[in-house]
């Protein structure tokens, strides 16, 4: 099988032909959005990955997407780092200081979600009219690193992608610990795709907005993070090992449901998007457990 290159936009898939698990190199310029062009029905062909994420190789295979799944599987990914109030218009919006340190919270790996057609379920606990959207740009560490300094931080930066902080609010407002309220089941969605460092012209300068059905609900830019990829990456090795396939979610901007007046939560059959510049649209539908 031929070999092309080092993936720089993947995908991770069922495919038409054998309805099995793919990994595959989307052509970004034909395709600048897949998760828009899936959900309006295009038939999309993905050159197949040799390998896996961390190590693979672009063949010149092809195979054509039935369904997208989360880049990572979650056996690849061994915890999902989360940054709270790292906007600057966010903390503005919540009339709150800018922390002189990252505000750190955890999900577990069991969070993990993928792009529609999976859904992001609502269990009992979380239907009370409080769950929540954070529209979030995350990044995969590639390589297992501790005490990484900032200026060799970004060598540990897998891809990028699109991401969702699904929030249960009133249980996070019980606690100062948010890891329950925030690490539900299916919480996490990230996707469609990764992109590598390669094809993003600058991860600070990036356009990150969320609507709910149809409507505009968080507009910001990565430019409004408090503490940059880099240092966030520095920070969170000081002493721990930060293993390969770890997410990092480095926040979210203003408009979420929680602080708009009146309140906006999430509903059965609401349908989210989380759209990034450079990157594309992840899409979900909400559904009440």
């Amino acid at each position: 099988m031929a070999t092309i290159s080092r993936w720089t936009h993947l995908v991770r898939f069922l495919a038409v032909e054998d309805g099995r698990i793919h990994l595959g190199q989307i052509d970004a310029k034909k395709w600048p959005d897949i998760g828009l062009a899936l959900d309006i029905g295009a038939r999309i062909t993905a050159n197949l990955i040799e390998g896996n994420a961390f190590n693979g190789i672009v063949t010149n295979r092809t195979m054509e997407i039935s369904r997208v799944l989360s880049p990572l599987s979650m056996a690849e990914v061994p915890v999902i780092r989360c940054l709270g109030l790292n906007y600057r218009d966010h903390a503005r919006e919540a009339n709150m200081p800018i922390p002189d340190v990252p505000v750190l919270f955890l999900k577990p790996r069991t969070a993990l979600n993928g792009p529609a057609p999976a859904k992001i379920n609502i269990p009992k606990i979380a239907q009370d009219g409080t769950s929540d959207y954070e529209a979030e740009l995350s990044i995969v560490i590639s390589k297992t690193g501790r005490d990484i300094p900032v200026e060799r931080a970004m060598e540990y930066v897998l891809g990028y992608t699109c991401s969702n902080d699904v929030s249960a609010r009133n249980q996070q407002f019980k606690n100062s610990q948010w890891c329950f309220s925030k690490g539900l089941d299916g919480s996490c969605p990230i996707g469609p795709v990764l992109v590598a460092p390669a094809a993003i012209s600058d991860p600070h300068k990036l356009q990150i907005k969320a609507t709910l059905n149809g409507n505009t609900v968080q507009s910001s830019n990565t430019g409004e993070m408090i503490f940059d990829i880099a240092s966030t990456i520095s920070f969170l090795s000081q002493g721990t090992t930060l293993e390969q396939g770890t997410i990092i979610m480095t926040g979210t901007g203003p408009g979420i449901g929680a602080m708009r007046n009146p309140k906006i939560a999430l509903k059965d059959g609401d349908i989210m998007h989380i759209e990034i510049e450079q990157i594309g649209t992840l899409i979900n539908q909400i559904y009440y457990e």
